[in-house]
């Protein structure tokens, strides 16, 4: 008996302690993202700049624990990750750790969606979500 609980005990402190460390970063009352361009329904070459704006938070590289900072995160064809989730870094979310505010993008040929989602020091998204209007553009 003595055994199982010293276990139960253990396993509730290791829970407890994964818990705290995939707990989201609390956002900024006021924190904002928006793409500065293109604009929604912009017709664009196969290869465009987009901008990246920001309001209400502040951008810092990847690893940068200063409270109330981020980075951007390009969403291209797919939705938000939830808060408290590392967003993922594949072809369609492209992470700018360094905290670059543009980026050169190539697309195929077609409609596509763009979207920012500001992630913490490491990648997470905060609580709520720190999430630009989606807007759509087609690549000529």
């Amino acid at each position: 008996m003595k055994t199982f609980m010293s276990r139960a005990v253990l396993a509730s402190l290791l829970l407890g302690a994964s818990m705290m460390a995939s707990a989201a970063t609390p956002a900024p009352a006021s924190a904002k993202a928006f793409i500065v361009s293109p604009e929604n329904g912009a017709t664009v070459d196969k290869t465009f700049k987009v901008k990246f704006g920001i309001e209400g938070v502040a951008l810092a590289p990847a690893g940068d624990a200063t409270k109330n900072t981020g980075h951007h995160h390009l969403l291209i064809d797919t939705g938000p990750i939830a808060a408290g989730q590392v967003i993922p870094a594949d072809a369609q979310h492209v992470h700018f750790g360094k905290a670059q505010t543009e980026t050169e993008l190539t697309l195929t040929p077609g409609t596509h969606t763009l979207q920012l989602e500001l992630g913490d020091k490491n990648h997470m998204a905060f609580e709520p979500p720190i999430i630009s209007e989606k807007i759509t553009v087609t690549v000529k």
